[in-house]
């Protein structure tokens, strides 16, 4: 829904605290995988019902999630600059893309888990709609990792600066961070927003089935 525009209005941001980062020591693989503890890290806090630490992490692990692309792209212009036949890590190849969305993957099911957990041991909620948001997130990510697979392949590709081939959709990773805040703000909730969330995602997954199928036609 609103993903896209945040994105616009968050890079200019980002790429400025990119350069800050831009040491030799921190690498954006070295981002992407301190953004993953940081969710794991999260989830357990969730598990545990610790909300208000699970909810910094989250918070922290989304933020290394967004500057590890910003430092790539950086990194990738300045050995351009430089005429560098060999660009390292992330810059040299689509290893870093590969490991970003995997991280993602990792994060916000072990999230959902681990609110799930915790949702139930405090307050008796039911884990079954937290059960539907992860099937909403497995037709989710199935409709777009094979859309871009295949549209890389045949030459459609969507380009927008990131990795992977992006068909946009009402739930994107801007939503994902407000709803599972919103699940860490207010747990005694959390069981209802997860219904809510488990449409939302459903309806953007059949979206993205459909503009895949029309598009690759």
């Amino acid at each position: 829904m609103f993903d896209t525009g945040l994105r616009r209005r968050l890079d200019r941001p980002l790429s400025a605290v990119a350069a800050r980062l831009d040491v030799p020591l921190l690498t954006p693989d070295r981002l992407t995988m301190a953004g993953l503890l940081l969710g794991l890290g999260s989830a357990a806090a969730a598990a545990g019902q610790l909300w208000v630490l699970a909810l910094l992490l989250w918070w922290l692990s989304r933020a290394c999630d967004g500057l590890d692309g910003p430092l790539a792209r950086r990194r990738t212009r300045h050995a351009r600059d430089l005429g560098s036949a060999t660009l390292s890590g992330r810059e040299g190849s689509h290893a870093g893309g590969f490991l970003d969305i995997t991280a993602d993957f990792v994060v916000y099911g072990a999230t959902v888990t681990g609110v799930a957990v915790g949702v139930r041991a405090g307050s008796g909620q039911s884990w079954l709609p937290f059960l539907f948001v992860l099937l909403a997130y497995y037709v989710n990510g199935t409709a777009f990792l094979a859309f871009s697979s295949i549209a890389e392949r045949t030459g459609r590709r969507i380009d927008d600066g990131r990795s992977l081939s992006f068909l946009g959709g009402l739930a994107e990773g801007g939503e994902t961070i407000v709803v599972h805040s919103v699940w860490l703000l207010f747990p005694g909730s959390a069981a209802t927003v997860a219904v809510v969330w488990a449409v939302v995602v459903a309806l953007s997954a059949t979206q993205r089935i459909v503009a895949g199928y029309r598009a690759l036609r």
